[in-house]
């Protein structure tokens, strides 16, 4: 578990637009899977490793978000949410950091022992990256490609030349304390210049051009991001089945392997 003083900020304002369908709660994360919806599985996931100070940036649909994350939460609401993206979601929840940062995209169900993996990874500031198993399908152009250079992200971004591409972006990632404040400084740096619709990873690239963001691979767990009704249908027959026994056994107090 974490020992040092950690905010985990899950950037859940988008309205998910993609997600159509009747079986599609939106906002997505609110999507159900077995007794939890997402964000529930998520805020699980941090609490078993010792993350209590979770900040949650709402937009979209931001009251049943609240009821849905209960007590113990800290909110930020972004009002813009229509004419920005996640990077500047991330921003706004700059005056709520305290110590160290786990970033962590609100679509994006995953086996806990990744989180455990890039927590306990021995980089100050880390990315979870997931490197395609041999002769699987090249990336698509919704991916965000990370290249990957020394152990170190190099770039991150969707247009990425698929020759030059390493990994994919998982959407969590994780600063020390003065790596978190660079990286808000890189944010309102973006932001000044007119770029308020950028993703997160915008920032990180930026960050990583200037200090060490290494990459810390997913090990083959399971993991997707759920962005269309596609995604949420696979999500729910493949990925949760084989991560549910791992949420359900998450505790505060327990130590457990994957």
């Amino acid at each position: 578990m974490i020992s040092v003083q950690t905010t985990a900020v899950i950037l859940a304002a988008g309205s998910g637009t993609r997600l159509t369908g009747s079986e599609v709660i939106r906002p997505k994360c609110l999507a159900p899977f077995g007794s939890f919806t997402l964000i529930e599985v998520q805020m699980r996931a941090l609490r078993a490793q010792g993350i209590e100070d979770i900040v949650v940036v709402v937009g979209y649909g931001a009251g049943r978000v609240r009821q849905a994350c209960g007590p113990g939460v800290r909110f930020v609401e972004n009002a813009q949410y229509l004419d920005t993206n996640s990077m500047y979601s991330m921003w706004l929840a700059r005056p709520l950091l305290r110590g160290a940062l786990v970033v962590m995209n609100c679509d994006v169900l995953f086996h806990p022992a990744m989180l455990r993996d890039l927590l306990t990874a021995g980089h100050e500031n880390a990315l979870l990256v997931s490197y395609p198993d041999p002769g699987a399908a090249p990336f698509g152009a919704e991916e965000m490609k990370v290249r990957v250079r020394r152990g170190r992200v190099d770039d991150i971004r969707k247009d990425l030349p698929l020759a030059e591409v390493d990994g994919e972006n998982v959407g969590i990632a994780k600063f020390s304390e003065r790596g978190a404040a660079r990286l808000m400084e890189v944010a309102e740096e973006i932001i000044s210049s007119g770029s308020v619709r950028d993703w997160a990873p915008r920032a990180f690239g930026t960050f990583a051009r200037e200090q060490p963001l290494y990459a810390v691979g997913t090990r083959g767990l399971p993991w997707t991001e759920i962005d269309t009704p596609e995604d949420y249908r696979y999500a729910s027959s493949v990925v949760f089945p084989a991560i549910e026994p791992a949420v359900h056994d998450l505790s505060p107090s327990l130590q457990w392997g994957a």
